[in-house]
């Protein structure tokens, strides 16, 4: 059998985290260090893997409850070869050291189970409920893997320059900037877009680091189940990849 497929070949590397290709994510395991991944997402495996639930203490069960936010993982372990991904995403390794990591758990793929996670909340001028209210606080050192719906744009936070985002492209930034949640206006007609320019609420990034933002202004539909009714199949209804794409500001 012959085809320009076989060009796909498994990436040969000593490096424990690295990438198959630009959507698909390798982890070596060793047996002795574990991996945390969002459930769902291993599409292969070679060697002696096992997945478990991993489970949630009552305090991130509640915070999970309250706001929205939070990730469901799996712990993968043993020894052997991972591949994971998710709905074709762009995937970037990133190394968290002693800056952090604020990030929206939509866009976690999988992170070193050495990693420290909690919820935390995002200032809104106007008490606003949505994407950016609540984020994902990532502490330590080790590995993460985000996803991105395209190729991101990296953009540098100094003191001398400032960087506003849109809410709804947002993926990440360093926990030590200083960051609020505001309206594109200034008159009373916060509760409406600006005008015919179709933007509404910004996260305005102040101080010393990083901010990742995607191509995309929507969360990709991480529960969409396809097969429940026709119309969910072309990804439109209740069940459809829109009618769980309920995390962004405007949906």
């Amino acid at each position: 059998m012959q085809s320009p497929i076989f060009t796909y070949n498994e990436q040969q590397t000593a490096e424990r985290w690295s990438l198959q290709n630009e959507q698909m994510l390798r982890v070596a395991l060793g047996g002795h260090d574990d991996v945390l991944a969002r459930k769902g997402t291993m599409v292969a495996y070679q060697g002696l893997v096992e997945f478990d639930a991993e489970l949630q203490s009552g305090g991130r069960r509640r915070s999970h409850a309250r706001t929205g936010e939070g990730l469901e993982l799996m712990r993968c372990h043993g020894q052997g070869t991972v591949y994971f991904a998710n709905l074709a995403q762009h995937v970037h390794l990133v190394d968290v050291d002693h800056d952090g990591l604020a990030v929206d758990s939509a866009y976690v793929l999988a992170m070193d189970s050495s990693l420290h996670h909690e919820v935390i909340a995002v200032d809104s001028l106007y008490g606003i409920s949505g994407s950016g209210k609540y984020q994902l606080n990532i502490t330590g050192q080790g590995k993460v893997a985000l996803m991105t719906s395209g190729m991101p744009l990296m953009m540098h936070v100094t003191p001398d320059t400032y960087v506003n985002c849109d809410a709804d492209a947002i993926v990440a930034w360093s926990t030590g900037l200083r960051v609020q949640m505001q309206a594109q206006t200034h008159s009373s007609g916060v509760w409406r877009r600006r005008g015919s320019t179709g933007e509404g609420w910004e996260l305005s990034f102040m101080g010393q680091g990083y901010v990742l933002v995607q191509p995309s202004e929507l969360l990709p539909p991480q529960n969409a189940r396809i097969g429940s009714g026709l119309a969910a199949q072309y990804g439109v209804g209740q069940q459809g990849a829109r009618g769980q794409n309920q995390g962004n500001v405007w949906s």
